[in-house]
């Protein structure tokens, strides 16, 4: 998506850029009742599959997943795009006038410069993801051991668990050193790609 907007013109264009970003200014509580909408047992979509499959979504892992997709490739897409943009299109054009296909030339010339930005996004997503709360709590609840992610169990730890504020704190610093270790292993990595480079 963030190389077709980044190259391509298409009617609607705008619009699918703005659909993208929406989910950065949606409350995301609404982002949970819309797939809570669409893919729900009685949903839009999902009450159809589920009677043609047999999967439903809503309350389980998948919803998680969904939950927390919808909220954070907002941000991967934006970072890739400021990738594609940076490269200079007249490599890929002197790639295509040497043989090259839309394949190779995407595989071999555009994406090796893209990969710092890729690697911004992947690791801003994630980021977005581990902190999400609002979508997972509506669609995929709280089910402790299912669909139960770090920020709902400190929700759960301080208003009454037998945690309660001490669990909460813990847990907390917990997710902290693991989103401090990431971002130091991204730095890492990205200063090492620099000096490579």
């Amino acid at each position: 998506m963030a190389y077709l907007l980044s190259r391509a013109r298409f009617p609607g264009k705008a619009i699918v850029d703005a659909a993208i970003d929406l989910p950065i200014v949606l409350p995301p509580t609404v982002a949970g009742v819309a797939l809570l909408t669409a893919f729900g047992r009685r949903g839009l979509v999902g009450e159809p599959i589920e009677a043609w499959t047999g999967q439903t979504f809503a309350f389980t892992t998948m919803a998680v997943i969904m939950a927390q997709v919808l909220v954070a490739a907002p941000f991967y897409v934006r970072a890739a795009r400021s990738g594609f943009d940076s490269v200079d299109r007249r490599a890929e054009a002197v790639a295509y006038t040497l043989g090259a296909s839309k394949t190779r030339t995407f595989f071999r010339i555009v994406l090796p410069q893209v990969r710092p930005a890729i690697l911004a996004g992947t690791v801003l997503c994630w980021a977005r993801a581990m902190g999400e709360l609002g979508a997972t709590l509506i669609f995929a609840g709280n089910l402790e051991g299912t669909t139960q992610t770090m920020p709902l169990a400190i929700i759960s730890a301080f208003e009454g668990s037998s945690l309660g504020l001490a669990g909460a704190i813990a847990l907390s610093v917990m997710l902290l050193g693991v989103a401090l270790g990431v971002l130091v292993v991204f730095r890492l990595v990205s200063n090492r790609e620099t000096w490579q480079a």
